[in-house]
């Protein structure tokens, strides 16, 4: 049973570990989030035509829409409205992926301009097109250290799943490649950095910007679960803010695809769900007590539950006590309540009308959702930055790029086998 009191102050500890990431051993894997990306369409050939495609069949898809809509004519206004927002929401649903597959262009047409993120497996970088002078974020990772970690799979069905998505706050993967030592994914490059940041900046964020950044996470939440898929890894790092100032949730390594439940330990120990700790079996609810643990720490600025280790927060996320600051809106407390619910059959989001229950919450009452999704509502914050490729809103990194700078090819990969899926 989940507890929750009231607290009029509360000091607040530096945590450490908040990037830790839990897979399968007794201590976190320590993970610097990775991926970053900006508002751009490839440019090469093949991304052209899919884009080509993608408008025509959207042409033809928004004409059988009108047609619905005029045959709803004789229904009550708030019904009409209610299934006109059904079928826009229903456009976003089905957009086509922008994934190339077996590009005719090599990684040598990229410059590596800086250092956007390391991690255990690699790093994501800045590139340039040479062609087009477009930017786009390189993911690069070790295939010795993804073996050695036991990652395989959680890399392949991160390509997989990003390969097959498209949508409004969700990084675009454009193509992948392969050398012999490292894979490589080209992603969308987002300008604005990391939410965790901005968050970190302001301390904390007002009731109004959390509310929005929560309501692009709860509609990309929806969306990943329409497709079976479960996110997994929801915390500030691993969100992103494009020039407009609107949410692009990236790093799909813990992301999943699963029609009932799955057991792997994996996540941020203080976004864990119960059932995740116990090795209960998990699904989609998991997203939905993360998206809990979001709001608070962005309204707080600081998680629920937090320890000097990651056992120490396991052991009071099991005891589920959760103390609430002053200041919180009584709505947002409410909403709370509901999301951070240890019985996963009672909690918001995995009840009989799933996304919507949340999504009727009064605490999101007055929330235009298809604006959101045509990025027409203005985000709180919108980043300064000079021009698409500005790496201002990211942490610097002290390294050289021609330690690494060109592919490396060898007599032989020893883990060939394993990534025949990748490219």
């Amino acid at each position: 049973m989940i507890e929750f009191d009231n607290v009029t102050s509360y000091q607040r500890n530096t945590v450490e570990g908040l990037d830790s990431i839990v897979e399968m051993e007794p201590e976190p894997i320590t993970y610097k989030p990775s991926t970053t990306t900006t508002s751009t369409t490839p440019s090469f050939s093949h991304a052209v035509h899919i884009t080509q495609t993608q408008q025509q069949k959207s042409k033809t898809s928004q004409h059988q829409q009108d047609q619905q809509i005029k045959q709803t004519q004789d229904l009550p206004p708030s019904l009409v409205y209610q299934q006109q927002q059904q079928l826009r929401l229903q456009q976003y649903h089905t957009q086509t992926p922008v994934y190339v597959h077996k590009p005719t262009f090599v990684l040598e047409e990229f410059d590596r301009l800086d250092i956007l993120g390391t991690g255990t497996f690699g790093r994501v970088y800045l590139t340039k097109f040479k062609t087009t002078n477009k930017y786009y974020a390189m993911k690069v990772l070790k295939k010795t250290e993804i073996v050695r970690l036991k990652q395989v799979e959680h890399i392949l069905s991160e390509k997989r799943i990003l390969a097959s998505i498209r949508f409004p706050f969700i990084v675009d993967l454009f193509c992948t490649f392969q050398d012999d030592n490292n894979l490589h994914m080209l992603l969308e490059y987002v300008v604005g950095g990391e939410l965790f940041t901005h968050l970190r900046r302001a301390g904390r964020f007002t009731n109004d910007m959390t509310r929005f950044y929560a309501s692009e996470i709860v509609l990309a939440i929806e969306y990943l679960h329409s497709k079976n898929i479960i996110y997994r890894d929801l915390k500030p790092e691993n969100l992103l803010i494009d020039h407009q100032g609107h949410i692009k949730i990236a790093d799909f390594g813990f992301a999943k695809t699963v029609i009932d439940r799955t057991w792997t330990l994996c996540g941020t120990p203080e976004y864990l769900s119960p059932e995740i700790i116990q090795s209960k079996g998990h699904g989609k609810a998991v997203d939905w007590w993360a998206l809990g643990i979001l709001i608070f720490e962005m309204l707080a600025g600081y998680p629920p539950f937090f320890d000097d280790n990651s056992f120490g927060i396991y052991e009071k996320i099991l005891a589920g006590k959760v103390q609430f600051p002053a200041h919180f809106d009584p709505l947002a407390k409410d909403l709370l309540k509901r999301l951070l619910v240890g019985d996963r059959s009672k909690r918001l989001g995995n009840l009989k009308s799933g996304s919507e229950d949340v999504k009727r919450h009064k605490w999101f009452r007055g929330v235009d959702w298809i604006g959101l999704l045509e990025k027409s509502v203005r985000a709180p914050i919108i980043p300064p930055y000079r021009h698409p490729g500005d790496t201002a809103n990211f942490e610097k990194y002290a390294s050289d790029l021609a330690d690494d700078n060109s592919p490396t090819y060898l007599d032989q990969d020893p883990h060939k086998h394993l990534f025949l899926d990748f490219t």
